[in-house]
């Protein structure tokens, strides 16, 4: 480990070293085994909803977002979303501790298979999900059902949204400098699950009783995804990185906390009596505004980043945004195709983005290293990947990571 990986550093000086020692070591990603296309909304709408001008309209939407599947915990008939009424939060919650404690644990187990390593040897872990609000939280739950010890030091991670895997990630980045300084070893569990398919109906009443257009109904995906963090410090094997961690950074976009958020479920008046005290979960907050607003702050925040590591400067020449492979968070065809255009990149540069959306849709906090882990098994890459993931607030997540080497690269500017 260099010594400099043991100093106070990370970007308190505006710039992070050339040499943070941080790896990303073992990745894992755990879609259920159900794959539901836009026909499935159409069924469920015709089930159980009267035509609406807004229904009309959102199921249209439906037909053309791009997205060809979405994972989901359920087909078409699963029993929850299919019942009289929109399963509460109640119900939800008790669904989330089965269904999203197995996805978790299942990811979990392949980031540590891939790793090498023993669960005795995790120090840290930190979690993420927008779908559950238990205390405890899942995070406990998955560490019991995978033998970690109990006094391992967890951190979950709450109101992140679609940013919470990057933002997990970094925040394990920090913990793990933290024992850096310390000479301690740091091998951090990561982890983000997402049950969103279950809120159809929830989503589906606003859509016709306030005759709102709501399009995150079309989008959402189930998944579960994980991955451990090495420091580098106490290896007594060969740890091979799949990702270098380079630097990060995190925005917020100021006076937008009403264009992107995921709020508890509002109480409405016009419910059936079953429902007069009920919560029906989470609810997406989707202005239009989103897009541009997402895209118009990538540029910013990605050169603010380069110019936190002046090593990857091509001489006196600061590297250009096309000289990356992107790994954005597949918010939207729009979000993709915004930050597509705002940084002059091809869709070659954002395929794994798009391959991911294109097979499961949005599946939340867990999605962004979904898209890693596709991004890495891709045959011809770029050295250096910029992740980049927007949630609520609006929040931008990016990072800049490296891949391993060996592999088949692209010139640097090769598609200029």
């Amino acid at each position: 480990m260099s010594p400099s990986a043991v100093q106070p550093h990370s970007a308190a000086n505006g710039h992070f070293d050339d040499d943070l020692d941080l790896s990303i070591v073992g990745l894992g990603v755990e879609y259920p085994p159900h794959r539901v296309g836009p026909e499935a909304l159409e069924i469920l709408a015709e089930r159980h909803y009267p035509d609406s001008t807004a229904l009309k309209k959102v199921l249209s939407i439906n037909r053309y977002t791009g997205i060809e599947t979405r994972a989901a915990v359920g087909d078409v008939d699963h029993p929850l979303v299919n019942s009289k009424t929109s399963p509460d939060i109640g119900e939800l919650n008790r669904y989330f501790q089965q269904e999203g404690v197995r996805l978790s644990v299942n990811a979990s187990k392949k980031a540590v298979k891939e790793w090498g390593g023993s669960v005795d040897e995790i120090t840290h872990v930190v979690s993420t999900t927008c779908t559950n609000s238990a205390n405890p939280g899942y995070d406990y739950f998955v560490i019991k059902e995978l033998g970690i010890r109990s006094n391992v030091e967890k951190v979950l991670l709450h109101g992140v949204g679609c940013s919470g895997g990057l933002a997990a990630i970094r925040t394990a980045a920090n913990l793990a400098l933290g024992s850096s300084f310390q000479r301690k070893p740091a091998r951090v569990l990561v982890l983000a699950c997402e049950i969103t398919t279950l809120l159809v109906r929830s989503e589906l009443d606003s859509v016709v009783q306030n005759e709102e257009v709501r399009i995150g109904v079309c989008l959402f995906g189930d998944c579960a995804s994980a991955c451990i963090l090495s420091n580098g410090i106490g290896q007594d094997r060969s740890e091979e990185p799949i990702y270098n961690i380079l630097g990060w950074k995190h925005v917020v976009i100021e006076d937008t906390e009403k264009d992107l958020g995921f709020d508890v479920d509002p109480l409405v008046t016009h419910r059936t009596p079953e429902q007069t005290d009920t919560i029906l979960g989470w609810k997406v907050v989707l202005t239009p505004r989103v897009p541009k607003l997402a895209a118009a702050s990538v540029a910013p925040a990605f050169e603010d980043l380069i110019k936190s590591l002046p090593h990857l400067r091509n001489g006196e020449i600061p590297r250009k945004a096309q000289d990356f492979d992107w790994a954005l968070h597949p918010g939207g065809s729009t979000i993709i195709t915004g930050v597509q255009q705002a940084m002059n990149l091809t869709p070659e540069h954002l395929r794994a983005s798009y391959e991911i959306y294109m097979e499961f849709g949005n599946s939340s906090s867990a999605t962004i290293m979904s898209v890693m882990n596709r991004s890495r098994n891709l045959e011809e890459v770029r050295e250096n990947v910029v992740a980049a993931a927007f949630g609520p607030g609006i929040t931008l997540e990016m990072m800049i990571l490296k891949r391993k080497t060996g592999l088949q690269s692209l010139p640097v500017e090769g598609l200029d």
